[in-house]
């Protein structure tokens, strides 16, 4: 089959184009905006990548047309697909229908930590011989690759039974309004948090724990929900029904708790009983709560909790998550997806707990579609209060403008903060300001117009 992806630079339509071609499938794609490390990875999977949304690609003539969810009415392909009544379907349904319908499906939902999360469980599948299939939002350090059906270094001659997914709650395309994740049919299934996000598809909170119920609705009664205890909008979702298997994890109530160390490491307490202890790189209350879910859920599969824990020592992070980009001048520049209030105060707190009284310079773009409508900018200030200099950038113009001051909003901290409109001047403030010993840590979920490499080069002039 030939499909051809609208809006296939997105982490998740991006992995698809991989399963797609891994699959057998012909797979050519369009986007607006290319920028690494997605666009590295198709070009590495020798997957075409037409700019832009010509209506002209119909002419490629595809069996089917796959539809990202950044593609909205008024998109002249889109038009020209509707108009002469070509098949097409959306990103979510055709991985359903097409990789996840014989599979175990392992999805990692929340509104933090998916990434992360979904990365470790594929480590320790991996670590334990399982050779998973894995979509990832981003790219595991361990794999190199967001997304494969096969482990083909391994010599695996059939694909495994088992599938991580990162399981969104954003909703599926402009012509199904329901969360992704409705899609994936998992049998074990992490909720991992639940907050306010995504303003522009949900009016409030309650609107986000109806989506996670739909998806409870759809573990079977053999499955296993493996939730955060701490999380009262979690407890709200259970309370209006659970047909399967549940854990809890992180209180003392729970099934699973851990106890952490100074050092990062922590021990893992299933039932009460010491499971072992992570002896890991990673810093941060997130990444052992993460941690605590991935292991969990492993065992839901027959991973011994003890193994889970050992192969949790060679995880490698994923990439843009705390990523070291470079240093120069014994100043170091850290890459950062972080980009709601919530996911900036705890990376901040992570690199504070990391660097002890070494200043932190936190560079920010506001730039998801929550932070562009102000849904959550009053939160702002109290999740940068653990930095040093804050440098924030808001674009004047363009889709990622702003529609609210950012200055005003950073006010509250006083001098210590900025805001630019204008990249070159931020990066030159940056450089300016930069003394050695410096952890400069830059935070956006977007490609931020190269801004790291941007004050790597200032720096080192």
């Amino acid at each position: 089959m030939h499909i051809h992806i609208l809006g296939i630079c997105g982490t998740f339509m991006g992995g698809l184009a991989v399963l797609a071609k891994e699959a057998g499938h012909k797979v050519t794609g369009c986007d607006a905006n290319v920028y690494p490390p997605m666009s590295t990875q198709l070009e590495a999977q020798g997957i075409e990548l037409i700019q832009g949304f010509d209506a002209e690609q119909i002419r490629l003539k595809p069996d089917l047309y796959v539809i990202g969810n950044v593609v909205s009415r008024g998109n002249p392909l889109m038009e020209e697909i509707l108009n002469r009544g070509l098949p097409y379907t959306s990103g979510p349904q055709w991985i359903g229908e097409h990789i996840l319908h014989n599979k175990w499906v392992l999805a990692v939902a929340g509104t933090h930590g998916k990434t992360t999360t979904s990365a470790m469980l594929a480590w320790i599948l991996q670590d334990a011989g399982y050779a998973p299939g894995f979509l990832i939002g981003g790219v595991p350090m361990n794999f190199g690759i967001s997304a494969r059906l096969t482990d083909k270094l391994a010599g695996k001659a059939a694909e495994s039974d088992f599938f991580v997914i990162e399981a969104d709650e954003y909703d599926t395309a402009f012509f199904d309004k329901r969360s992704k994740f409705v899609h994936y049919h998992a049998k074990t299934a992490i909720l991992n948090n639940l907050e306010y996000d995504h303003a522009d598809i949900f009016p409030d909170l309650g609107a986000i724990e109806t989506q996670f119920h739909h998806l409870v609705r759809t573990v079977p009664g053999v499955g296993r929900l493996i939730v955060n205890g701490r999380e009262a909008a979690l407890q709200r979702v259970l309370a209006r029904g659970c047909w399967s298997e549940l854990e809890q994890f992180g209180t003392d109530e729970a099934d699973w708790n851990l106890t952490a160390h100074g050092d990062g490491r922590f021990e893992v307490l299933f039932h009460g009983v010491q499971q072992g202890t992570v002896e890991w790189a990673l810093s941060g209350e997130h990444n052992r709560m993460n941690a605590l879910a991935a292991i969990a859920a492993a065992r839901h599969v027959g991973v011994p909790p003890r193994q889970a824990i050992d192969a949790l020592a060679r995880f490698e992070n994923v990439k843009r998550r705390m990523e070291l980009r470079g240093a120069v001048n014994g100043i170091t520049v850290f890459d950062d997806f972080a980009h709601h209030p919530t996911a900036i105060a705890t990376t901040v707190a992570g690199l504070r707990k990391k660097v002890g009284q070494a200043r932190i310079l936190a560079v920010l773009e506001p730039r998801s579609n929550t932070m562009k409508l102000g849904a959550v900018k009053q939160a702002l200030p109290g999740s940068l209060a653990d930095a040093d200099l804050v440098f924030g950038y808001g674009a004047k113009e363009g889709k990622d403008a702003l529609g609210w001051s950012l200055g005003e909003t950073l006010a509250p901290l006083g001098p210590k903060a900025q805001a630019f409109d204008d990249l070159a001047a931020l990066v030159s403030a940056i450089a300016q300001a930069a003394q050695p010993g410096d952890q400069v840590l830059v935070m956006s979920n977007g490609g931020f117009g190269g801004v790291h490499q941007k004050i790597l080069e200032a720096l080192a002039r």
